[in-house]
């Protein structure tokens, strides 16, 4: 069974979303072992200088990177100038990964202001949910629907129509 492990930065605060990611999070557990992992967010002023924001991306980055060393996994950064791609393509993607001898699909969701250059370049894809804006809370709900979706795919459920 592949491990799928989504690291992100911060913590959702919303019940309701907090509702989702668990329907979500029980449904995968049929298909792989997921585990989630937040990682604390930087604290900024009100207003932060673009010094403040890089500094505290590098700091999430190097928490970030040191869970992404595992031989044997397969990282996809969340970005905003990633590849968009096809809920299809998407599993075509998740059912390679397992095929190729991968055992971990790391997901990394950095804060609000990003994900630093250095995660990103430890990223064998960095995958864009579209080119909207959408709520930072949300990305999380997104990616475990669409993961749930992939494995709906791959194993010929009813869920994707």
């Amino acid at each position: 069974m592949l491990n799928v492990n989504i690291i992100t930065v911060g913590k959702l605060k919303e019940a309701y979303l907090r509702d989702a990611c668990a329907e979500y999070t029980k449904r995968l557990g049929g298909f792989c072992k997921l585990n989630i992992t937040e990682l604390p967010e930087s604290k900024l002023s009100d207003s932060p200088s673009e010094k403040e924001i890089q500094n505290a991306l590098s700091i999430e980055g190097k928490a970030i990177a040191a869970m992404l060393s595992e031989k044997n996994s397969y990282n996809i950064s969340m970005c905003i100038e990633g590849k968009q791609m096809p809920s299809e393509k998407l599993a075509e993607t998740v059912g390679r990964i397992s095929v190729e001898g991968k055992s971990r699909l790391n997901f990394v969701i950095g804060s609000s202001f990003g994900i630093s250059e250095e995660v990103k370049k430890l990223a064998d894809l960095r995958l864009s949910m579209s080119e909207m804006t959408f709520p930072h809370q949300l990305a999380r709900v997104m990616l475990l629907e669409q993961l749930y979706r992939s494995f709906q795919i791959l194993n010929g459920g009813k869920y994707h129509k």
